[in-house]
């Protein structure tokens, strides 16, 4: 799989201005899902970034089997719309970090590593399952 996902490089204006679409997507969707979970589960845990790093692993994982199994040739038109922009712009690990370090400043160590330990196992995790849904879906 990773091959396949390397053979590609092309940067064309129309591929960047893919790229800027999905960001601004992926971005928008963030924001929204951040929104959300601040009003259902409040400001206590970073719940909204670690729910878009994880639905964020889990749709990266079936869009690379679309892409490269069900359709296969797809992934130099779709990948940096879908992928780079849409989902790069969706997850967040830059806020991620930020998260974690705001709960060790404010003395909630022990947060930050359920936090980060549970972002990143859980969205390892969550593309795993992702590439065996699509697998199962496209074998």
């Amino acid at each position: 799989m990773i091959a396949a996902m390397q053979r590609t490089g092309y940067t064309g204006p129309m591929t960047v201005l893919s790229v800027a679409l999905g960001g601004a997507i992926g971005a928008s969707l963030r924001y929204g899902v951040g929104a959300w979970a601040l009003r259902v589960f409040g400001p206590g845990f970073p719940v909204g970034t670690m729910v878009v790093n994880v639905l964020g692993s889990l749709i990266m994982g079936v869009a690379a089997v679309a892409l490269l199994h069900r359709f296969p040739g797809t992934w130099g038109v779709y990948a940096p719309f879908l992928m780079t922009g849409l989902l790069g712009g969706f997850t967040t690990f830059s806020a991620f970090s930020l998260d974690a370090l705001n709960l060790i400043e404010g003395g909630r160590t022990g947060a930050a590593m359920v936090y980060a330990g549970g972002s990143v196992v859980l969205s390892i995790f969550a593309l795993f399952c992702g590439l065996t849904l699509g697998r199962a879906v496209w074998p």
